[in-house]
C-alpha cells in the first residue's frame, strides 16, 4: 500500500472530490442554451467539461466541446446569464459523494487542519459548502476569485499554507484532476486523487498523483502507514 508522510494540513478540492455539483452545473447549462435559442447538451457532456471554474465551463458549453475560444461578444452574451441560474442553482442538485462526511469527520477527530481549495468564485463556492453542512470542517477556503490566479496555479495552495503556518513539505493536498496534480506538485505538496472526480474523461492514474483513492474514508490508512 502506499503509504505518505504524514502532513500537518490537509486541502480539498471542490468539484468532483468533495461534492457531484454536476447536475446542478448541467441544469444551468441546459437553462442557458435555451435562453440563447440553443439546443440543450445534457448532463453527459457537460460532466467531461467541469473542472476549470465557471467560466471556461460556460466558453466550452458555447463551443459544445473542451477545447476553444468562442466569439467574445458571445461570451460576454451568455456569462451573465449563467452566473444568475447558478446562483439560484448551486446546490439544489449537487451532494456530497459518499464517504465524504465521515472522512472530514475522522480528519477533524484526529486534530488535521483542513482547507478548501478550489477554481469556483466565491460567491458559488460558500454558499455550496454551507448548504451541504460542510463549510465549518475548514479553517480556510480558497476560491477561484481569492487570488489574481487558480489552479493549477500554486499559488493557492501556497495561500492557505502561509495561513496555517506550515511548509509545503508538510502539506497534502486532495483532488480529483490534473490540475489539482499540477499545483500541487508546483506547491512542493503530496497529492492525493479521487478516483471518481472530473478529469475530463481522462484515468486520473495517468497524471502519477502520489495516491488514487475511491473514497475519502481510505485516506486514514494511507495516512497511518
Amino acid at each position: 500500500m502506499t503509504t505518505l508522510r504524514v502532513p500537518r494540513m490537509i486541502l480539498i478540492d471542490v468539484d468532483g472530490t468533495l461534492v457531484d455539483s454536476v447536475p446542478d452545473l448541467a441544469y444551468c447549462v441546459d437553462e442557458l442554451m435555451k435562453a440563447l435559442g440553443r439546443p440543450p447538451h445534457g448532463e453527459a457532456k457537460v460532466r467531461n467539461w467541469v473542472g476549470n471554474g465557471v467560466e471556461r465551463l460556460v466558453r466550452r458549453a458555447l463551443l459544445g466541446q473542451l477545447d476553444g475560444e468562442p466569439p467574445e461578444d458571445d461570451f460576454a452574451r451568455a456569462y451573465p446569464i449563467f452566473v444568475e441560474l447558478y446562483g439560484q442553482n448551486t446546490s439544489k442538485r449537487s451532494r456530497l459523494y459518499p464517504g465524504i462526511r465521515e472522512g472530514l469527520d475522522w480528519l477533524e477527530a484526529h486534530g488535521y487542519p483542513l482547507g478548501c481549495v478550489t477554481n469556483k468564485a466565491a460567491q458559488f463556492t460558500l454558499p455550496l459548502l454551507a448548504d451541504l453542512g460542510v463549510r465549518d470542517y475548514f479553517g480556510i477556503v480558497v476560491a477561484g476569485d481569492t487570488l489574481p490566479v487558480k489552479k493549477p496555479d500554486p499559488a493557492p495552495l501556497l495561500h492557505a499554507a502561509r495561513h496555517f503556518g506550515v511548509a509545503p513539505a508538510d502539506a497534502l493536498m486532495v483532488g480529483d484532476s490534473v490540475s489539482d496534480v499540477k499545483a500541487a506538485r508546483a506547491a512542493g505538496f503530496q497529492i492525493v486523487c479521487m478516483s471518481y472526480g472530473y478529469n475530463h474523461g481522462v484515468d486520473i492514474r495517468t497524471a502519477n498523483p502520489d495516491a488514487v483513492i475511491d473514497a475519502l474514508t481510505e485516506l486514514p490508512a494511507l495516512l497511518r502507514g
